[in-house]
């Protein structure tokens, strides 16, 4: 199975999910034979603890099913931690400046890149014994680092944000940068399109790429369309409500029948 990042250099789109209340190990597998491509475990808003992360991780690298996690903030010890337990990548959220991806970069690749601790006897190895030089540098290759855009700042400063070495996408968080926009789920409103044009913009001009994350189709599939290229749909509750809404209007039939 190719990889995440294989896949995006190759001019592929790519499908995930957000997971932000379930914490089955089982989560990757079904989500891989529903067809999504990777997902992202929210560790800002989910209350996730440690270890139901690092299981949902360890089942997913057994199935090769790419999983990345949104940290809590930008500190080393939450980049480090995930990236120790397999983690293909991470999402940072409300980046706004490029000091805060520049951290991102550093905590997350070793170096020359960076300054990631090295441990290699962990989860993200396999635990097997590894050249270190050459997994070092192809940790730093296929790792995914994602900035998400969520406000007005971050959008004027997406330039310098996406031209950091080891930053890979500007994700868009639609919900947080309309509030900050104070037009809030206003997503077609022309000041947000032109916010949504200037990250995939930014993105395009530094070789990288761009996405967004909505929880119905609707809004989604013109950016799509558009050209995004590493996007989210929905989450594990919502597809779950999803689904069980279904039985509600065939109660309805019957009752009518």
């Amino acid at each position: 199975m190719a990889l995440l990042k294989e896949r995006l250099k190759n001019g592929e789109q790519v499908l995930g999910t957000m997971v932000t209340t379930f914490a089955s190990p089982d989560m990757a597998k079904i989500l891989q034979n529903c067809g999504f491509d990777f997902f992202i475990v929210d560790c800002e808003h989910g209350s996730f603890t440690t270890r139901e992360v690092a299981n949902m991780i360890a089942v997913a690298r057994g199935v090769g099913m790419p999983a990345l996690v949104r940290i809590p903030e930008m500190r080393r010890e939450h980049a480090l931690k995930f990236m120790e337990m397999g983690a293909s990548g991470l999402l940072l959220p409300n980046t706004e400046t490029a000091g805060q991806a520049s951290m991102l970069a550093d905590c997350a690749k070793y170096a020359p890149m960076g300054h990631r601790g090295v441990s290699l006897s962990r989860p993200h190895t396999d635990f097997k014994k590894v050249d270190g030089r050459e997994y070092m540098r192809r940790a730093n290759e296929e790792t995914i680092l994602m900035c998400q855009i969520e406000s007005r700042r971050g959008v004027e400063n997406i330039e310098e944000i996406m031209a950091v070495e080891g930053i890979d996408v500007g994700f868009i968080g639609p919900n947080d940068m309309t509030q900050d926009y104070g037009i809030l789920n206003q997503f077609d409103n022309p000041e947000i399109v032109a916010a949504f044009e200037r990250v995939m913009a930014a993105a395009q001009k530094n070789g990288k790429w761009s996405g967004v994350h909505f929880g119905s189709a609707g809004p989604l599939k013109p950016w799509i369309d558009r050209g995004m290229q590493i996007n989210l749909w929905n989450s594990d509750s919502g597809l779950l409500a999803l689904g069980a809404s279904a039985m509600d209007g065939l109660r309805r039939k019957e009752k009518k029948a």
